[in-house]
């Protein structure tokens, strides 16, 4: 058996792809990773319906951003370059994602001057909060589009609409946190920004090094330096992670205690919650259905009671859409 699994690994270290095609791959990936005006063109449109669309707090119009994914062709060859030790290849690459970068930031910090809203929605501060969850997601879309590249059989649409889901947004929310001198908003979603790139051009160079584009013996140095550099992420991803984790139980708690022990809430019809743990102290939204309105004063002595409760002081407002009968 140990037998058996040396050779298959002596087998992958001589596995490689033809000149021509090796030739083909590098040719396309340096077409692709040049910015051109096609480029720069798919970048303005890309930012501008993702920061609309993040400021509408609109799901729909945030993938139709997505979709367009004009980052994702440069990542590809810079992880490419980086892992054949294609010098031109990776610059171009790498010229290409700064240049894209830089862009969006300024386009987004723009409309986001121009609108001026008071505040974010959830699609906004989503993106401040990246966790282990959102490595995982990167590096299987990553691999995705590695594989599509070099297999015809794959629309190139299909890596495409999976890699967009997490590049353009996070530039976007970086830039309208830029506005609001939200420092905190802007690092989050810095973290989530290099996590997906990183992510990314891991996924693809360990790919097409799989494939056999690339001999392991020359994408040694290139493939510690990507895990060495994601690997720099797993602590904030993973405080991140736990903090999720927490405060999932703290919701369900909260919800519970709400529900089962107070007086308040045996009159009143729970639709959903909502907290924001991005406000100190964190603020639950809770939207309910009820005959009479909540007064200050009931709100006030849930506040006090979840403090006891739960050891944590939460901030609540009440939507509540009251219901009257009437009679003929």
């Amino acid at each position: 058996m140990i037998n058996n699994i040396r050779n298959r690994f002596n087998n992958f270290k001589r596995k490689k792809v033809e000149p021509s095609q090796l030739k083909q791959l590098v040719d396309e990936l340096l077409s692709e990773s040049t910015p051109d005006a096609t480029y720069l063109i798919l970048i303005v449109g890309s930012c501008a319906i993702a920061t609309f669309g993040l400021l509408a707090n609109s799901t729909a119009v945030i993938i139709g951003a997505m979709i367009i994914a004009p980052l994702m062709l440069p990542i590809r060859g810079l992880a490419f370059g980086a892992l054949s030790g294609n010098v031109n290849l990776f610059r171009q690459g790498a010229i290409a994602v700064l240049l894209g970068t830089f862009l969006a930031l300024l386009i987004s910090c723009s409309i986001g001057w121009v609108v001026n809203l008071p505040s974010f929605g959830n699609e906004v501060l989503s993106r401040s909060k990246p966790t282990l969850l959102d490595l995982g997601i990167a590096i299987a879309a990553g691999s995705i589009s590695g594989y599509a590249k070099v297999n015809s059989k794959i629309s190139a649409s299909v890596a495409g609409t999976a890699i967009a889901v997490a590049l353009m947004p996070p530039i976007c929310v970086i830039g309208l946190g830029l506005t609001k001198s939200d420092w905190s908003l802007s690092l989050g979603a810095t973290l989530l920004y290099l996590t997906n790139l990183l992510g990314i051009s891991l996924a693809c160079m360990l790919t097409f090094l799989f494939i056999g584009y690339s001999p392991i013996d020359r994408a040694r140095k290139a493939l510690l330096w990507a895990l060495a550099l994601t690997g720099a992420l797993l602590i904030p991803l993973t405080v991140s992670f736990t903090q999720l984790v927490r405060q999932a139980q703290l919701e369900t708690h909260l919800k519970r205690a709400l529900l089962n022990r107070t007086l308040t809430f045996q009159r009143l019809e729970l639709l959903k919650t909502d907290t924001n743990w991005l406000t100190n102290p964190p603020e639950v939204r809770l939207s309910v259905r009820a005959q009479s309105a909540v007064t200050p004063k009931q709100v006030s002595l849930l506040e006090a009671f979840l403090q006891k409760e739960m050891g944590q002081y939460f901030s609540l407002i009440f939507e509540v859409s009251q219901v009257k009968e009437v009679k003929g």
